[in-house]
């Protein structure tokens, strides 16, 4: 999978304002809806958010992955938003998050979500990617980064 077809400079965000998970989620939802990947919004704020009350999906370093499918989706789509400030997102490792990657999948197709968030997971595990990608000025930047 490459992330580069995924994740394009209308799918990223720098300087988030949200302060809680809600309001994060929310907009994440902005960006793709600004993007026009996804058709229905409630229905997918409606599949993160049970996502999350099943398991938070902040993951440690910093990192959040909320994630979700819905029948509305035809193909997986993703953001990433960065934010300024660190967001309590309930995470494994009881840390604030900072970059948060958004994806919504349909619900048929398991193969190309767990591949994304597999690629996802293993680029963030590397505390130089992370460090460039919250230092990251631009868009282009985050692609940049997400391509090496």
């Amino acid at each position: 999978m490459n992330l580069k077809t995924i994740l394009t400079k209308e799918t990223i965000s720098l300087h988030m304002k949200g302060t809680n998970k809600e309001e994060i989620i929310r907009e994440l939802l902005d960006i793709l809806e600004a993007a026009k990947k996804i058709p229905n919004r409630e229905a997918a704020f409606t599949a993160i958010m049970e996502r999350e009350e099943k398991m938070s999906t902040g993951m440690k370093h910093g990192i959040a992955i909320p994630h979700g499918k819905s029948s509305t989706i035809s193909d997986l789509v993703a953001c990433i938003g960065v934010s300024d400030n660190p967001v309590d997102f309930d995470s494994l490792d009881h840390q604030p998050c900072r970059i948060f990657i958004m994806t919504l999948s349909p619900v048929e197709k398991t193969g190309p979500h767990l591949q994304f968030l597999a690629e996802i997971s293993l680029l963030f595990k590397n505390g130089e990617k992370r460090r460039e990608i919250l230092n990251a000025a631009t868009e282009d930047d985050v692609i940049k980064v997400l391509s090496e």
